[in-house]
């Protein structure tokens, strides 16, 4: 089992899906990390030696990216700072409401708690006395 930033990564994947499972690291990324270090992408993460696993943490120190924890935190103070300041998009937060401008009178019905279940015919059970 291979570990990468505090995360172990699954193995029966390919490495370029299996390093998406980080915080942090999408598919581009995976993908040009991998480019960087020089390992194929196709390979299964069973089938990583040790060295080639320490190669992939090496690229990922040297470029000093932002995963798990630190990156976790970063979003967080980033959304706290935003409902101090008392700004639009920190009170949409808030209240658990869309922040980027989607409309909200149709879609997100879940997640302002308008959530319809189908109804029946109409006509009540029958009930048994």
């Amino acid at each position: 089992m291979a570990r990468i930033a505090g995360t172990t990564i699954p193995n029966e994947k390919r490495i370029v899906i299996s390093l998406t499972y980080v915080y942090g690291i999408g598919p581009t990324r995976s993908k040009l990390l991998l480019k960087e270090a020089g390992l194929d992408e196709n390979i299964r993460t069973k089938d990583l030696t040790e060295e080639q696993v320490n190669v992939i943490r090496d690229t990922l120190e040297k470029h000093g990216y932002r995963l798990e924890g630190d990156l976790r935190r970063d979003i967080l103070s980033n959304v706290k700072r935003l409902k101090e300041i008392g700004s639009y998009r920190g009170s949409r937060h808030a209240k658990h409401l869309t922040v980027r401008g989607q409309r909200t009178k149709t879609n997100s019905r879940t997640v302002r708690g308008n959530v319809r279940r189908t109804t029946g015919s109409g006509r009540r059970a029958l009930t048994k006395t």
